[in-house]
């Protein structure tokens, strides 16, 4: 058998590196980095619920012009019913008669 030999490599850390690992994981580093994780999870999740209220908004704006329409639709079917002409022919489809002067009551 062939018998291997491992090189060794040696790594070597840059001081930069070293560093920054001093000083975020220091006492005085690591309250600032979590406060920033902290602060960045808060921005993301406020963000992304302003996003499901424009959503929810947006839905409900739709809802809203959908009933309009939906009443104007409706007023428009009850003035087609209450017009003259349309009450003239039910008023002859069961044989009702103009009232007279005496039955008219006027409410003020």
């Amino acid at each position: 058998m062939a018998s291997r030999t491992r090189s060794k490599k040696t790594v070597k850390k840059s001081p930069i590196k070293e560093k920054l690992k001093s000083v975020f994981f220091s006492a005085q580093g690591l309250p600032i980095v979590l406060s920033l994780v902290l602060i960045t999870i808060l921005f993301v999740l406020f963000r992304m619920k302003g996003v499901e209220m424009n959503y929810q908004l947006s839905s409900i704006s739709k809802d809203i012009e959908k009933v309009k329409v939906e009443g104007k639709e409706l007023k428009a079917k009850k003035a087609k019913l209450l017009s003259v002409n349309n009450l003239r022919k039910m008023a002859k489809s069961y044989k009702l008669q103009q009232p007279k002067q005496k039955q008219i009551i006027v409410i003020p």
